[in-house]
């Protein structure tokens, strides 16, 4: 990968299109199309992820190169499409690149296109993007109060998100007791990333092409996790050389109001609970990786091949 930060998005994350995403679902294709283009002129509202990618943009504009880049991914074809550019072009947003797949998962681009994250309204293609190796999260609807400082706020769960999975699988199969005592006796062992070290990594060296004390970017880890279980993640980010600006070991609290004393721009979190506390307050990412998503899904099967059974 380049020294550039790749963010690719999904049209329905940058924009609102529940509209006509609800003329597709109830008149199918020829009606969404000739929908799109009799609209074309007429801009798209702000989507989830809309006020993130244009504050990332921005950061090009404090520095001497392109820093960032955002990518539109689209199950559009090129002609539905165009709407959607001529809304980045209303709201000039410095987006150039895309891909229209007309129809079919845009997800296999994203390694073509060396991204480092990818936001997206479809969680199938977040998974798939996950099962490739990218950062990816779902993005929620939600009705934020938009972040009007200059600085740039990035919010991250720790278990299935920063790091492994591999504590939580313990405190999901074994309980709490056994999760803290596991903690305690591997506070010396870091923990294997998870599917956004890759991601913060890159954040990272944005954030030192800044003067010290001067970046516009800002971390913080929010995790359920509470002493004496920080210490490994404390020594964990030590041994990876990354360095988070705050970290919030919440001890099971819900995560929302602090999200929101912190003015998170994005929050990203495995758990669907902990994603509907916050999206209260912040845009939100869910994660869907790890052992709690496994369960979940799992749970769902199972209930649902004991409806099939009985019917």
């Amino acid at each position: 990968m380049s020294d550039r930060l790749v963010i690719a998005i999904s049209s329905r994350a940058l924009f609102d299109l529940n509209e006509s995403h609800s003329i597709f679902e109830e008149q199918g294709l020829d009606a969404y199309q000739q929908y799109q283009i009799a609209h074309e002129n007429e801009p798209l509202q702000p989507g989830g992820a809309f006020s993130l990618v244009r504050k990332l943009l921005r950061l090009n504009e404090n520095l001497d190169r392109q820093a960032v880049e955002v990518i539109l991914l689209s199950r559009n074809s090129a002609d539905t499409g165009l709407r959607i550019f001529n809304s980045i072009e209303h709201y000039d947003l410095a987006i150039s690149r895309a891909a229209f797949s007309g129809g079919d998962s845009p997800y296999r681009y994203i390694a073509a296109f060396n991204c480092h994250l990818f936001l997206s309204m479809d969680g199938a293609d977040v998974r798939h993007a996950l099962e490739s190796g990218v950062a990816a999260a779902t993005i929620l609807p939600s009705n934020p109060q938009t972040n009007s400082s200059g600085r740039l706020k990035f919010a991250f769960d720790g278990d299935a998100v920063l790091f492994s999975d591999e504590a939580e699988r313990i405190y999901k199969t074994q309980g709490l007791e056994a999760f803290t005592r596991s903690e305690k006796n591997s506070a010396d062992q870091p923990l294997s990333g998870g599917p956004f070290k890759p991601f913060l990594s890159a954040l990272q060296q944005l954030q030192t092409a800044f003067p010290a004390g001067e970046s516009p970017i800002r971390t913080c880890l929010v995790t359920a996790r509470s002493a004496p279980a920080h210490e490994r993640v404390v020594k964990t980010l030590r041994a990876w050389n990354i360095r988070i600006d705050e970290s919030l070991f919440l001890g099971g609290m819900e995560k929302g109001s602090f999200l929101k004393a912190f003015d998170a721009d994005v929050f990203f979190d495995d758990q669907q609970g902990h994603c509907e506390s916050a999206r209260e307050h912040v845009a939100t990412g869910h994660v869907p990786h790890g052992v709690a998503n496994e369960l979940k899904a799992q749970n769902k099967s199972a209930k649902n091949n004991k409806k099939d059974s009985s019917s």
